[in-house]
């Protein structure tokens, strides 16, 4: 479903700030994959998914969706096959808009518009049954601006727009490193439920090494701009936070240094 080939992104390219953020990576991720990133500061994790998303231009290589390459179309233009959720909860909805308001817009991204009214009977039907998935009450909140809610809350809503039109692609940037513990919890709940039954491909970037190992079956490390890990099916279900740590200092000659995925 998702091809990366040799893909290089260097930023700030000729000068003393030169960084190589990605160096000639290449991953295929398979139709239902759930992928989960892991890595310390500047390891490439973050400009790997925006790179996919269009965020970010690369300097080489290509990348292709279920057989369309899609490297040179801007970010726009990808988000037919691409869902996204942000690590800012506030960043994927519109806060002055109700909850149906929010829920129309996703349900017809990508989509010709017409003159009928924007959302009917039927699609509040929609609407409910899908945020009864999220066990939260908010299916009988459709007229509540989503400013209003909690962070936690939107998250969740905007989990299940990215996934209601079942995009070929779902990325997940750090979408609970702005929760507190619990309900971070909650929503990883729900996206590893929405993940499973609507089968979706999906990339999850986190900085939470637990989180990494519980969900998704297959677990990708990088570290200076390269996959030096990459471990899935019964290998990755005995996982453990420690022998993943000592996995990357036997590779990369290193120790890992990065407080916010150890105290997780």
């Amino acid at each position: 479903m998702l091809e990366i080939k040799n893909v290089t992104k260097i930023f700030n390219a000729g000068t003393v700030n030169e960084k190589v953020a990605l160096d000639d990576v290449s991953i295929t991720l398979n139709d239902g994959d759930f992928v989960t990133v892991i890595g310390g500061n500047g390891a490439g994790k973050s400009t790997l998914l925006n790179s996919v998303a269009g965020t970010f231009p690369i300097d080489d290589g290509n990348i292709i969706i279920d057989g369309t390459d899609i490297t040179k179309l801007p970010e726009y233009k990808r988000a037919q096959f691409i869902g996204r959720v942000f690590q800012d909860p506030m960043t994927g909805t519109a806060a002055d808009m109700w909850i149906e308001e929010n829920m129309a817009i996703a349900m017809r991204r990508g989509k010709s518009r017409g003159l009928s009214w924007a959302i009917n009977d039927n699609d509040r039907k929609i609407y409910k049954e899908l945020l009864k998935r999220l066990d939260l009450g908010l299916e009988d909140r459709l007229s509540t601006k989503v400013g209003l809610l909690s962070g936690g809350q939107r998250q969740a809503i905007t989990l299940l727009m990215a996934s209601m039109n079942h995009p070929k692609l779902l990325l997940l940037d750090e979408h609970t490193a702005a929760l507190d513990p619990k309900t971070a919890a909650k929503v990883l709940s729900i996206t590893s439920e929405i993940v499973s039954q609507e089968k979706l491909t999906t990339l999850m970037i986190t900085h939470n090494m637990k989180d990494a190992i519980t969900h998704g079956n297959r677990l990708i490390m990088m570290n200076n701009g390269k996959i030096i890990l990459d471990i899935s099916g019964e290998e990755k279900k005995k996982l453990t936070v420690e022998n993943l740590l000592q996995a990357f200092t036997k590779i990369s000659g290193d120790v890992f240094a990065s407080d916010k995925a150890l105290l997780s």
